[in-house]
């Protein structure tokens, strides 16, 4: 076993180099420590949180790249056998790529969580809002995977055995190979849908849509399929493909107001003027209602009764409901208190000389 001199001790080579590695590391979480602290409170003094969450999120990979930084710098120090040597770039040659992936993920996450802070979807005014959150959604999750799949090629270039395999893995990343996959394979058709869909935007988060006759809120865009939180709190699982190919409603497309419809069939006697200064009473003192349109009007009719259609406007899909069903229950009321005769009849014409005759054939009976 090797020996150095050191201060007049005979110490073993490998116990100089374990000890130059301790050390190396002990430094490198050391200046990480110093230099974190110091932009936390750099962080804290400012009023913007974005600077907050990329210290945060920056923190524990930086660790570890600080470490592998002070032990490239002792490298030439340390004096290592040709198969020490070997190994030691074999490992630096895969730590490396994993924590320069785990730092730039990181990174992303933070600038999606940056976006989400500043695009408050709670106002009432959301759709800008909306858009940046799904675009933020989409892209983080496809730089992710992008990410994920350079870090496993640089890490199996720098394996001699596999290092085609590598370099087969970077050269089918073009974009013409997924176009041609995406035939074939299902979900490489959804990652392309995906990408689509964050520069096109049929649909963004919290968007509220009808589709395979279910109404819901958009509630999560992932980068192969969305889920539809539906209203009695089930999750609709939706491929992204099939927003792309398929048609469906989007509620709050441009903006979240909508126009409610309620229906009644009544007699064709009724007092419709009557009942459209009710209607018009009852959506004036709700607070349900944002005071931009409402009307009544009858839309059609049978021989037994006439269908009235009152339309009234809200904010939003779900205050829309709230709003449909009050005045629903609202004029009922008031039609089966203070109007009964305007609740559909059911009438029979008798002729005058059908019921002479029947009236004589009973005299002889």
């Amino acid at each position: 076993m090797r020996q150095i001199d050191m201060f007049g001790w005979d110490v073993p080579a490998p116990l100089v180099a374990a000890g130059a590695i301790a050390l190396a590391v002990l430094a490198g979480l050391l200046i990480h420590a110093t230099a974190f602290r110091l932009l936390r409170r750099f962080a804290e003094r400012t009023p913007a949180t974005a600077d907050d969450i990329l210290v945060s999120h920056a923190r524990r990979p930086a660790r570890w790249i600080t470490v592998a930084v002070a032990l490239a710098l002792i490298r030439p120090a340390v004096n290592l056998s040709e198969s020490g040597d070997t190994l030691w770039r074999q490992v630096a040659g895969l730590v490396v790529p994993a924590l320069i992936g785990w730092l730039a993920i990181a990174m992303l996450r933070a600038f999606q969580k940056v976006v989400e802070i500043r695009a408050d979807i709670s106002v009432e005014d959301n759709l800008r809002a909306r858009r940046q959150r799904t675009r933020a959604s989409i892209l983080t999750r496809i730089g992710v995977f992008a990410i994920i799949f350079v870090t496993l090629c640089l890490m199996l270039l720098s394996i001699p055995s596999v290092r085609s395999v590598g370099v087969t893995l970077m050269a089918s990343a073009g974009i013409a190979g997924l176009v041609v996959g995406a035939a074939a394979q299902p979900a490489l058709k959804n990652v392309i849908a995906g990408v689509q869909m964050a520069f096109s935007e049929p649909i963004r988060i919290d968007d509220v849509v009808i589709i395979d006759g279910e109404w819901g809120r958009i509630e999560e865009i992932r980068l192969t399929f969305v889920q539809v939180k539906l209203w009695d709190e089930r999750r609709l699982i939706v491929p992204v493909s099939k927003f792309l190919e398929q048609s469906f409603q989007n509620w709050t497309r441009e903006t979240s107001h909508l126009l409610g419809s309620v229906f009644w069939r009544l007699d064709p006697a009724a007092d419709i003027d009557r009942l459209r200064d009710r209607l018009g009473a009852l959506v004036d003192a709700n607070p349900r209602w944002d005071r931009r349109f409402w009307n009544m009007q009858v839309t059609d009719m049978t021989a037994d009764a006439v269908e009235v259609r009152a339309l009234a406007t809200a904010k939003d899909a779900s205050t829309a409901f709230d709003l449909r069903c009050d005045l629903r229950e609202g004029l009922l009321k008031f039609i089966r208190d203070e109007m009964p005769e305007a609740l559909p009849k059911t009438r029979a014409l008798v002729e005058a000389g059908s019921s002479a005759s029947v009236g004589a054939e009973n005299e002889r009976v």
